[in-house]
């Protein structure tokens, strides 16, 4: 099967039904994205798919063959970071870490496709659990991604 993950195309021999997080962790290697329950719960193993958030442990890798992959490990770089990762740090997100990747790539995609979220928008495409309970500062830092105010009004751009 041909893919295309993050930026780049590549051969792969696998079970078509296997589940995409497993192609991901144990073929190519990519640990980024984590196992978390299995049965697209918690958004652990949350992936973008053509820019929208898809939960790995159920997907089928034949389901992805012909679009755009991108794992945590294709969001930024360390001498680049992405906005959100950024935001991340600014705003004290992560605790134990663990649903960080899937968090950001939900994120990503909210952003993605809704530049200036409001907190409904918010609310409503963040459904990944943090067992640490830092949603609060999820939200915040989304809003800083955006360039938003934690007040959610936008910020004005500096000249």
């Amino acid at each position: 099967m041909k893919l295309d993950l993050n930026g780049r195309r590549l051969q792969v021999d696998a079970d078509p039904g296997m589940p995409l997080l497993w192609l991901l962790r144990d073929v190519l290697n990519l640990t980024g994205t984590k196992y978390g329950c299995g049965v697209a719960a918690c958004g652990a193993c949350t992936v973008r798919v053509d820019g929208q958030a898809v939960r790995s442990c159920i997907t089928p890798v034949s389901s992805v063959v012909g679009k755009r992959l991108q794992t945590i490990e294709a969001l930024g770089t360390p001498g680049k970071p992405h906005a959100l990762q950024l935001a991340w740090i600014a705003e004290q997100v992560p605790q134990c870490g663990y649903c960080q990747s899937g968090m950001l790539m939900a994120a990503a995609a909210l952003l993605g496709k809704t530049p200036q979220p409001t907190d409904a928008d918010i609310d409503a495409a963040m459904t990944n659990i943090c067992r640490c309970g830092t949603y609060q500062r999820i939200r915040l830092a989304i809003r800083r991604a955006a360039g938003m105010a934690p007040n959610g009004v936008a910020r004005k751009a500096k000249k």
